[in-house]
């Protein structure tokens, strides 16, 4: 197959500087991946060649992906992505990526911070996990209110699934805010409770799942239950 390309049909800001994109591939009627799994785009920026990879935020769906991306104004790519318009094409490769629901799907932790929320968004909206029948909590931290990514959606997934718990947390909360607070940490000691064999998987900046898994290790976890990916 020729290379394939990522045709942007619509965005939308979500948060600030956090903005919401949909692509279709054109050259395919199908674009087959598992949630959790990452595209990469290419493109030439400033006459070289750059490319990053970006988790798929949404479940599958025709040919269609979503990205949710973070603009880094000194970044290389972002900034780039950011000045696309509807009908733009941008060379990709993917699905790729490990990170995804293991087999068979066991009670889980899913534990995120700013736009490590994408792979869990599509996890959670994917029919595999509530057909299993097993127990999830959504642990998401994250700074301000206005930076609960998808809140509405996870929302909606908590209403229809009552094995699911969605557990936002704010470390510089509002005098509004009356649910939890501080960092991710101590919410997922207090998801997992007195169980050690669940799956956890974590995704965010390389500080935090480093912190997550080392206190997980050391509250009992055996590493193997413990899936990552980081973003830095």
């Amino acid at each position: 197959m020729s290379q394939l390309e990522a045709q942007l049909l619509e965005y939308r800001d979500i948060a600030p500087q956090v903005r919401h994109f949909v692509f279709e591939v054109p050259q395919v009627e199908r674009l087959e991946y598992q949630p959790g799994q990452f595209i990469s785009l290419t493109d030439e920026v400033s006459g070289r060649p750059i490319t990053r990879a970006y988790s798929v935020c949404s479940a599958p769906n025709a040919n269609r992906f979503e990205l949710c991306l973070n603009l880094v104004d000194e970044g290389t790519f972002t900034p780039h992505l950011f000045h696309l318009r509807p009908g733009d094409l941008v060379p990709m490769q993917g699905p790729l990526g490990y990170f995804t629901l293991r087999e068979p799907v066991g009670d889980s932790v899913f534990v995120a911070t700013g736009t490590g929320i994408a792979p869990f968004r599509s996890m959670l909206q994917s029919p595999r996990l509530w057909e299993s029948g097993r127990q999830a909590t959504l642990v998401f931290g994250v700074r301000y209110e206005h930076g609960i990514l998808y809140h509405e959606d996870f929302k909606k997934i908590e209403q229809a699934h009552p094995n699911f718990r969605y557990w936002p947390v704010l470390s510089r909360p509002g005098e509004h805010w009356t649910g939890r607070t501080g960092h991710v940490q101590p919410h997922v000691l207090e998801a997992a409770g007195a169980r050690r064999d669940l799956d956890v998987y974590i995704c965010g900046l390389k500080a935090m799942v480093d912190d997550v898994r080392k206190m997980l290790k050391e509250a009992g976890f055996d590493r193997k239950r413990l899936v990552y990916e980081k973003y830095d």
